[in-house]
């Protein structure tokens, strides 16, 4: 008796690289000859801009920046003023030696952005980031697949739906809007700094396309013509689609990593404010594949060998949103909060067992003015943490959206700020499955002539298939007999024929 097993091909992507670092970079600036001498910075704000990266033989690059803004006072208390700057980053990570080729996504978050005065015309200004990088690298796999097997021999059979990432890409695109507030609303006189996060907010796999909508929310603080400061936010929405290289299901999901890659604000002589910006989204899109295994076999008349080997899969279980939510006191007597900005970093991971804490930290700043009318500046790191089950061989993955302070209450000498940030979590599972790739007769099993024809026994705890090899019945002659239709409850006494 010989069995023909066809061998299969499976073609995903692996995850090769996960991996987040953090830079921290310093760079003195030197006042333009037109700008006044500092008297006091009021504070330092940044914008993460990715210029390019690269997948190098066993390195993966990044090439970026921080776009920066300080806001100072000029030694004879006036102002704000304000000095623009461009601060370059670069990263690498180690890629794994047999990996020559593949596709990176990398999300940027900045940490923080400080100055200090070195003499009247020159500023030192320090910048923080932190990146994510992912590798995904093309991958085959063979399983096997037997052919209808000669009688009686019997297999276990499982199929498995398994969600297989399958491709990866970006599109980017450029956001160009004239923006114009209210009438009711204070005008800008001068344009002090800005910040913009681009949201996906729907996102389609449609055969061969990726289709995605969202925005790109821009902040910005400015200065009214009284001297007085205040913000405006604008949703800039947009719509894009990208070509794939194959066409998928429609069981197909695509998980998409926003990066800004230019931001350009000029004011024009009506007052309106002209932006052009670049984004890159960075797509990963994955689809359910059945994969067919066979994870036993036995044979009521004779001995059998069987060969197995494992197959190991990145499966994708689920995706899902939770938010983290922390609060944080400020000693600052503020008369009146002009703005308030979270930078939430991305989340620490504990394992406790079967569950995970995420540990989320972050950086809560504050621009004020105080009692007496003066601008000021405060910030202090914050900290929250949410607890999540996992399976057994499963991996979570947590990655930050755009944080927002909900709240601010003023209390004589201190500010408390509620800032709350979403969470996008993956699970992934990369548990070795055992298949049969080969079975081998062997000699027939001599059969007692006296034996019985029909048993009593038990259903244990693994169920009929278990039954059934250990008495040398089959699952379908054991179903008949008992008038099953399914997986009878374990401890139920059933009859077993005996074939």
């Amino acid at each position: 008796m010989e069995l023909q097993f066809k061998r299969e091909v499976l073609t995903f992507l692996k995850p090769v690289l996960h991996q987040v670092q953090e830079l921290e970079q310093t760079q003195e600036i030197r006042l333009p000859e037109d700008m006044p001498e500092v008297g006091r910075i009021l504070g330092v704000w940044g914008q993460p801009v990715m210029r390019g990266k690269q997948w190098q033989g066993d390195t993966a690059e990044l090439s970026a920046g921080m776009k920066v803004w300080v806001l100072y006072l000029s030694e004879s208390g006036d102002g704000p003023w304000k000095l623009e700057a461009w601060i370059p980053f670069r990263m690498r990570w180690d890629l794994p030696e047999d990996c020559t080729e593949g596709k990176l996504r990398i999300l940027m978050l900045p940490r923080f952005t400080d100055g200090r005065i070195v003499s009247a015309g020159k500023i030192l200004i320090r910048a923080g980031i932190s990146a994510l990088a992912e590798g995904w690298s093309s991958c085959r796999q063979e399983y096997f697949r037997p052919e209808e097997p000669p009688r009686p021999l019997q297999l276990l059979r499982r199929t498995y739906p398994l969600r297989l990432a399958s491709e990866a890409g970006e599109k980017t695109f450029r956001l160009e809007e004239t923006l114009t507030l209210p009438v009711s609303a204070p005008q800008p006189e001068k344009l002090l700094y800005a910040r913009l996060d681009p949201v996906i907010t729907d996102r389609k796999v449609l055969a061969d396309k990726v289709v995605f909508r969202g925005s790109g929310n821009l902040h910005l603080c400015y200065a009214a013509a009284d001297g007085q400061l205040h913000t405006w936010d604008f949703e800039l929405p947009f719509s894009q689609f990208s070509e794939l290289e194959q066409s998928h299901s429609a069981d197909g999901q695509v998980d998409i990593l926003p990066m800004v890659t230019g931001l350009e604000l000029d004011q024009e002589e009506n007052g309106a404010l002209r932006m052009e910006a670049g984004i890159t989204a960075q797509y990963l899109v994955d689809d359910r594949q059945l994969v067919e295994l066979t994870e036993d076999a036995y044979h009521p008349e004779r001995e059998l060998k069987l060969h197995r080997q494992e197959l190991e899969l990145p499966a994708l279980l689920e995706t899902r949103r939770e938010s983290i939510s922390a609060e944080q006191m400020i000693p600052a007597a503020a008369d009146l909060v002009v703005d308030m900005v979270s930078l939430p970093d991305f989340p620490r991971k504990q394992i406790q067992g079967d569950n995970v804490r995420l540990e989320q930290t972050g950086l809560l700043q504050v621009l004020y003015y105080d009692g007496e009318g003066a601008l000021q500046t405060a910030s202090r790191r914050w900290q929250g943490d949410r607890e999540l089950k996992t399976g057994e061989s499963a991996s979570l993955f947590a990655v930050p959206q755009p944080g927002k302070v909900s709240q601010v209450l003023s209390g004589g000498e201190e500010l408390t700020l509620r800032a709350e940030t979403a969470v996008q979590i993956s699970t992934v599972c990369a548990h070795g499955m055992s298949m049969i790739t080969g079975v081998e007769s062997g000699e027939v099993r001599e059969k007692d002539p006296m034996g019985p024809s029909l048993i009593l026994r038990r259903v244990p705890r693994e169920g009929l298939w278990e039954l059934a090899k250990a008495s040398g019945s089959t699952v379908e002659s054991i179903q008949m007999a008992n008038g099953l239709e399914g997986e009878p409850e374990p401890g139920r006494m059933l009859l077993i024929p005996v074939v």
